[in-house]
């Protein structure tokens, strides 16, 4: 008899982005969801990923660390799931530690932008919703939240903390052909998040959009999401057709983000409407053993 496939959630976040549950929290309802598996996906942030880890090994739940990668691609701005990285490893902390100096800059100017737009908004109010004392943009995206000023998060994004970042020249990000190879040398994959979405390729036509990820799988680009969400039954024939075509490494997640996005389950997106196997795990873990040893491999040649 065949044994049942397990389910898992390659796509989480956690309030250390702007998610609602805490990294130990999404552990803990992994376990009570009757996930085998999951990855904190936080966006340009992997804060959370060790309080995580040792939360799920206290649940008994897999889990492998992981960060949602803002980066500049062909004048658009995409996601990129990253997964299986050493973070420890030099190129990737240099590289960090530059993206995060971005994404903490200016955050006083910020907030006085959003007040200038009447919101009841100060530093000092901010300050209590920093993640680890770590004032960036998220905090800011958390104190709005508090607010209720809507029942999503997005409209914060729309109608504030964008339109400051733009202003402020803030909207600058690594590009794909800098970052994808950063990934690799720390040992982990990359796949391209909701490639239907206006973060992503929404717009382009299924033509123009397998140009584009071809495009960045010469680059890098190790897979796409299989199974996200709110794709649709065209959008989740065209990611098998990719993934099938250029043997491209599934992956698939329900990008959750607890309350403020109150509408996806995690591990079952909307209304049950994903299942991500667990082979789909064992499958990135694989890629990233390779991609290890080719690393080495090259490091070696380098050094001869």
């Amino acid at each position: 008899m065949k044994q049942r496939e397990k389910r898992i959630d390659l796509h989480v976040h956690s309030l250390v982005s702007d998610g609602s549950y805490t990294p130990a929290g999404l552990a803990k309802l992994a376990r009570e969801r009757g996930l085998a598996a999951f990855s904190l996906t936080d966006h340009d942030n992997i804060a959370g990923d060790e309080e995580a880890a040792e939360a799920a090994r206290r649940e008994g739940v897999d889990f492998i660390p992981g960060m949602e990668l803002t980066v500049e691609f062909e004048n658009r701005k995409l996601h990129i799931v990253c997964l299986g990285f050493d973070p420890e490893q030099p190129d990737f902390q240099s590289f960090y530690r530059r993206m995060r100096a971005t994404k903490e800059a200016k955050i006083p100017e910020i907030i006085q932008y959003i007040a200038q737009q009447g919101i009841d908004i100060s530093l000092e109010k901010v300050k209590p919703f920093a993640y680890g004392k770590v004032l960036d943009r998220y905090a800011i995206m958390r104190y709005l939240v508090s607010l209720h000023l809507y029942d999503h998060a997005q409209p914060l994004w729309d109608n504030y903390l964008d339109p400051a970042v733009r202003l402020l020249d803030l909207e600058v990000n690594i590009t794909a052909d800098e970052a994808l190879p950063v990934i690799h040398k720390a040992g982990g994959v990359t796949s391209l998040a909701h490639f239907h979405k206006k973060i992503g390729f929404k717009g382009f036509s299924r033509l123009e959009q397998e140009t584009a990820i071809l495009h960045l799988h010469q680059l890098g680009l190790d897979g796409m999401e299989r199974w996200y969400p709110n794709y649709t039954a065209e959008d989740a024939a065209f990611a098998g057709y990719m993934i099938e075509k250029y043997k491209l490494l599934p992956t698939g997640g329900t990008d959750f983000h607890g309350s403020n996005r109150p509408e996806i389950g995690l591990g079952t997106g909307i209304d049950n409407n994903i299942f991500v196997p667990d082979a789909y795990l064992t499958g990135v873990r694989a890629a990233c053993k390779k991609i290890s040893g080719q690393e080495q491999e090259k490091q070696v040649d380098e050094a001869n």
